[in-house]
């Protein structure tokens, strides 16, 4: 009688201490995505705050979520949209921690070498097409694409993407209200008159107001579809080389991720001799 107490006893423990592990990975997995949306609502704040030091006739939207019948979603969600008498500057905001390795035609960068994400500048020239169809046509020209990353990553990108030259601007966060002063300081001296005029400016802004989809359970679905096709895109491409889609081995797909020269992509055998 004894023995079968403790037993009982031993098994109702075991079944404690279980359940406590489940509920402790539990919280740490929401923690983690806590601490996750914490540090993204840091990131767009000090954004903001650049933004509001801006001239007053200048306008902007953050958290746009807007209709895109291109998407996969049927929405573009669109960090920053600053209207500008020189210029439409769509922001796309990144918080990755680690080494970014990107081209500007490549439609997957890597982080660290090993984890993918969708190019940034690909993801944004969407949010402008979306943009576009609200906008009149005249202003199509005028819009200037902005990647911003935070400073506890390093950028290992072409370097053309860096330069004020360029109308896709890959930058630090903390450069951001430079790099748009700038921007907009050689575009008036390649333009004698504002290319938006104030009330041309009002009347972007409040159109994006007015296109702007508040409903919570709308952004809910939008972004738990996001996080599917990226999980299916991840499934699918994860051991297919890049030119020719055919699997291969983990052996082959580790080989590739670690040679400098595939710079991130994977390559089957054939492919690796002449790798694009």
């Amino acid at each position: 009688m004894v023995f079968g107490f403790l037993f009982k006893k031993n098994k109702q423990d075991v079944k404690e201490v279980t359940n406590s592990s489940v509920k402790k990975t539990t919280d740490s997995k929401k923690n983690n995505e806590q601490w996750a949306n914490r540090k993204g609502e840091l990131g767009e704040y000090k954004i903001n705050i650049q933004l509001d030091q801006f001239p007053k006739n200048y306008k902007y939207h953050s958290d746009l979520l807007i209709k895109n019948g291109k998407s996969s979603t049927g929405y573009s969600q669109i960090d920053h949209v600053i209207i500008t008498p020189y210029g439409i500057f769509v922001i796309e905001t990144k918080n990755y921690q680690g080494t970014i390795y990107g081209e500007k035609n490549r439609k997957t960068w890597l982080i660290n070498g090993k984890f993918k994400m969708m190019n940034p500048l690909l993801q944004n020239y969407g949010h402008i097409q979306a943009i576009k169809e609200l906008v009149d046509i005249k202003h199509h020209e005028h819009f200037l694409s902005i990647v911003s990353f935070t400073k506890r990553c390093k950028l290992k990108i072409d370097p053309d993407l860096q330069k004020i030259q360029s109308n896709e601007l890959v930058i630090y966060d903390i450069l951001l209200s430079e790099f748009i002063n700038r921007k907009t300081a050689i575009l008036k001296l390649q333009h004698h008159e504002p290319l938006l005029t104030n009330d041309e400016i009002d009347w972007i802004y409040n159109t994006l107001s007015q296109s702007n989809v508040l409903d919570p359970s709308i952004r809910k679905q939008h972004i738990e579809k996001i996080k599917t096709n990226m999980n299916n895109d991840d499934k699918a491409d994860e051991n297919k080389c890049v030119i020719c889609k055919k699997p291969v081995s983990d052996k082959v797909k580790s080989y590739c991720l670690s040679n400098p020269k595939f710079k991130g992509s994977i390559y089957c055998y054939e492919h690796q001799k002449n790798p694009v």
